[in-house]
């Protein structure tokens, strides 16, 4: 290879469909699409990208044939059974065989032990609970979490999380005796769980995937919390929590219809970040590359809608205006956490007394919900979760740029990888290019000519089948975990 020629090719190793040919050798010079690399610090044969070229195929097969497992008549079955019980308000019975929310978790935890006899025991179920009082919880109530933990293979401190919420209301949040089918908000959320776990406990992964089904959302957000502290208390590194919740219809309460997307919410500034973090970010940026928006990019860019009939439409925002879920304590503990939603919600079906009003009916019921809809999401959550369990860890990159003609990017090595991928955006760019700058084995290269000031820098990691992680930015407060572990 003659000096400053570059040969090495650019892979778009994210997934889908393998390109038809290999890109061809860049020796341009850099310019719009032309990445710069350092021959001595990286060495990406033909061999190398041979190799890579075959594992695409193999994921992109992966994760629909998952995916097409998922049924939505045990969906619907699911939301059915749920709404029979009643209510499942958090202050409901815990005791009532047949009625409240002790009857609906008791099920919940039931359906997980058919799917863990179903894969040999594979699961181990807990019921993390804890009592609390507040605003909306005047007596003490005990608070109980149902979660199922398949654990990896190789690496079963990795944890990678699937969630809804059990719990239902009315108008009146305060009102524990009402019917409160919550069929959508959130039975379409724990269904959605159960199904994954039937689906993903048929097959084992490098890394561990954990189902819960939470309590006391509505009065709080207290599963969630829960969930969040018991992922601490274990130690667990956690990739990614899916919070799934209102998930089941497409018909918004004006009659608009959108069954084509669905929104994952992601914060930007990081719910653990403290006030060294943000002048940080102010003099180097990053408001915009936590990993919760990094790992909204990557579901983006996993779906294909042409073939699936779903999108992602990314929401910048940590939640709906004005609200919450419960993947913000999760947040706010420093973990990746996104949450799935409907791209229309319909509000005369959520937080609404049974009734109907001038021929208009209100209330959380089945007859509202689209159920090859909340399959469609179901396939997504499937086919993520299957993905980022294959994956290693995001590495945590840093980049160094400062009053120079060339950028350096240096990351951790992380369990798993056998390679990395670089990648580089415009600062003004909402989201990673389909191909990386570069793959490599090493931890650290060196961009000439690359003037970092107008770029952002990140780093994925890839396992030995192909499977590559989200991208981490290299920015402060871009890792894939706590911000106090990473000072």
């Amino acid at each position: 290879m003659r000096e400053g020629r570059r040969e090495e090719c650019s892979l778009p190793l994210t997934g889908g469909d393998p390109p038809e040919k290999p890109p061809p050798a860049c020796g341009r010079g850099l310019g719009e699409g032309m990445f710069p690399l350092t021959p001595r610090k990286i060495s990406f044969t033909l061999r190398d990208m041979n190799r890579a070229l075959l594992a695409l195929p193999l994921l992109a097969l992966a994760l629909p044939l998952h995916a097409q497992e998922v049924s939505p008549q045990r969906l619907k079955t699911d939301v059915e059974t749920l709404v029979g019980f009643g209510t499942r308000h958090t202050m409901s019975s815990p005791t009532d065989p047949k009625r409240g929310i002790g009857a609906a978790r008791a099920w919940a935890k039931a359906q997980f032990a058919a799917s863990s006899a179903a894969c040999g025991q594979c699961l181990t179920i807990v019921t993390p609970e804890t009592t609390v009082t507040g605003e909306r919880v005047p007596t003490p109530t005990k608070i109980v979490d149902v979660v199922a933990i398949q654990r990896g293979t190789e690496r079963p401190n990795e944890v990678v999380i699937v969630a809804g919420h059990i719990d239902s209301r009315v108008s009146d949040v305060m009102n524990v005796t009402a019917d409160a089918p919550g069929a959508n908000d959130d039975g379409s959320g724990t269904a959605l769980v159960l199904e994954a776990a039937r689906v993903l406990s048929a097959h084992k992964f490098p890394t561990t995937i954990v189902y819960a089904v939470l309590s006391g959302e509505e009065q709080g957000l207290y599963g969630g919390k829960l969930l969040a502290d018991y992922a601490k208390a274990q130690g667990w590194t956690v990739k990614a929590m899916f919070n799934n919740d209102i998930v089941g219809n497409s018909r918004g309460s004006d009659g608009l219809v959108d069954d084509t997307h669905v929104r994952v919410f992601s914060e930007g500034p990081r719910g653990d970040g403290d006030a060294a973090l943000g002048r940080a970010q102010r003099a180097i940026g990053g408001e915009n590359d936590s990993p919760s928006r990094n790992l909204s990019r990557w579901l983006a860019s996993l779906t294909n809608p042409a073939k699936t009939g779903l999108a992602v439409r990314q929401v910048w925002r940590a939640d709906r205006m004005g609200r919450g879920g419960d993947h913000l304590p999760f947040e706010a503990l420093g973990y990746p956490a996104v949450r799935f939603s409907v791209a229309v919600e319909n509000y005369d079906r959520q937080h609404q007394d049974l009734r109907t009003e001038q021929g208009r009916p209100y209330g959380d019921t089945v007859d509202a919900m689209d159920f090859a809809y909340l399959a469609k999401v179901t396939r997504l959550n499937v086919a993520g979760l299957a993905a980022l369990a294959r994956a290693p860890m995001p590495p945590v990159a840093t980049v160094k740029a400062a009053v120079q003609t060339f950028t350096d990017v240096a990351w951790q090595p992380v369990p798993g990888a056998v390679r990395y991928a670089v990648w580089q955006r415009a600062t003004d760019a909402p989201g990673w290019p389909a191909r990386p700058v570069l793959t490599t084995s090493d931890t650290h290269v060196t961009l000439p000519g690359v003037r970092g000031d107008d770029w952002f820098f990140g780093v994925s990691a890839i396992a030995a089948d192909g499977s590559m992680s989200p991208v981490a930015s290299a920015v402060p407060g871009g890792g894939f975990g706590p911000q106090q572990a990473q000072h």
